[in-house]
């Protein structure tokens, strides 16, 4: 595995995935990652920092995986050796990995042409206008699609780093390296959240009370109106008060819990998809089914697909700009 270091990049970015990749993890009692930051010579960092590293652009033919951090200026040009070196490493069967603007490098090559992509909110208008041929997806935080993958912004590269580890080792294995980040295995939305909702008040006790309850009782037929009893409060008030310490309705949250709550069933076994359903709550298979496809936009099924263990052999290699 590869990551590719330029001029002008945030070390966070570099830093996701050192932290995730470049970590041994004895521990884990799996056949680690191999990692290698690769530049063109020396690069400076924002922030003031030289970094050097140990390997060329060539060396990104040999990686099974590159990764490229956020471009440092998303309306400049991608230098040609890099698009070069992408390239042959896809041709050699790496698969490629890009983090926040990372996409438009990925895009300079022709790769995303014909395919789904993210980038951050911020540029996805923009990404879109150069690149007509690619279906940007503005609202997602990542976007698996086999043999190149894309994230929204920086953050969004822990969500799609620890979604690398799950797909090639499982969910056991990527839930240890997400508690040892303290990040959630995996977050339920997108990046829509952050673009139409404010940043919510502190929720109300018997707002953050009812929330709790429901979440501990998800099976069970939960309505705002009994939501509302539960707080003491009338269903209007309690739609009112909800939507100001959440951001949200009642409905579609509680839609969400369940969907988040169906994730672990759908990871860890091999429960059939109705009694799923029925464990988290939802009326029957086909509601279950409509409400992970709008939040995940999968199936269940092909999610538990997704997240089955797969081995892999990973092969040193580099990256760079």
């Amino acid at each position: 595995m590869s990551v590719l270091a330029y001029d002008g990049m945030s070390p966070f970015e570099l830093g996701i995935v050192t932290e995730v990749f470049g970590l041994p993890r004895p521990e884990l009692e799996v056949d680690w990652y191999r990692l290698t930051i690769c530049a063109d010579g020396p690069v400076r960092v924002v922030g003031g920092a030289t970094l050097v590293a140990d390997t060329a652009l060539d060396g990104l033919a040999a990686a099974d995986t590159v990764i490229v951090p956020g471009v440092s200026d998303v309306h400049g040009t991608v230098p040609p050796n890099v698009v070069e070196g992408l390239r042959a490493a896809h041709a050699a069967g790496a698969r490629l990995v890009s983090i926040c603007s990372g996409a438009f490098a990925l895009a300079a090559t022709g790769l995303l042409d014909g395919r789904r992509a993210a980038t951050h909110w911020r540029y996805a208008a923009l990404l879109a206008e150069r690149h007509p041929a690619i279906e940007v997806d503005a609202d997602v935080l990542y976007v698996d699609d086999g043999d190149v993958l894309t994230s929204a912004g920086s953050a969004a590269g822990i969500d799609l780093c620890v979604h690398l580890v799950r797909a090639d080792h499982g969910p056991t294995i990527a839930n240890a390296v997400a508690r040892r980040l303290v990040v959630a295995p995996h977050r339920e939305g997108g990046q829509a959240q952050f673009i139409e909702t404010p940043v919510p008040a502190a929720a109300e006790d018997v707002i953050a009370a009812s929330m709790a309850w429901a979440v501990a009782n998800l099976a069970e037929p939960i309505t705002v109106e009994s939501l509302a009893r539960r707080a003491h409060l009338s269903t209007r008030t309690y739609l009112r008060r909800f939507k100001q310490s959440s951001g949200t309705s009642p409905i579609k949250w509680l839609i969400a819990q369940r969907v988040q709550a169906s994730l672990p069933l759908l990871e860890s076994g091999d429960l059939p998809i109705p009694t799923i359903a029925t464990a988290v709550g939802f009326d029957s298979p086909v509601t279950f089914r409509h409400h992970f496809a709008r939040v995940l936009r999968t199936s269940p099924s092909a999610y538990r697909r997704a997240f089955q263990p797969r081995s892999t052999e990973t092969t040193p290699g580099s990256a760079n700009w």
